[in-house]
């Protein structure tokens, strides 16, 4: 049976398994992903206690990494997340936890 190509670009599936490590990333990301359909960068920093230069330098990890994209409005930031590739990063995770992708020695007792 072939494995279907990903739509994640070469590296982007590292990318992202280190961007959602971070636990203050990831929660970003929800509350993107639950909010509004483009949700303000100023809302991000009401949303969360810490420096508008935290907020940036996680917004740039969550787009270098393909999950978020920015679009800016005038002087304003927008981001929205990217389902699809969201949703390609799953399978893919999906396919490499497979019992056939795992190569997995068993444990001596």
């Amino acid at each position: 049976m072939n494995k279907p190509p990903s739509l994640l670009t070469r590296g982007q599936f590292d990318r992202i398994a280190k961007a959602l490590a971070d636990p203050r990333r990831f929660a970003v990301l929800q509350a993107i992903a639950g909010g509004p359909a483009d949700y303000a960068c100023s809302q991000l920093c009401r949303d969360f206690p810490v420096s508008k230069a935290t907020i940036s330098h996680h917004m740039k990890e969550l787009v270098r990494a393909g999950l978020v994209q920015a679009e800016r409005q005038g002087q304003f930031m927008n981001y929205r997340v990217r389902r699809e590739v969201l949703a390609a990063y799953s399978a893919e995770l999906l396919s490499r936890l497979s019992p056939h992708h795992l190569e997995v020695e068993p444990v001596s007792e």
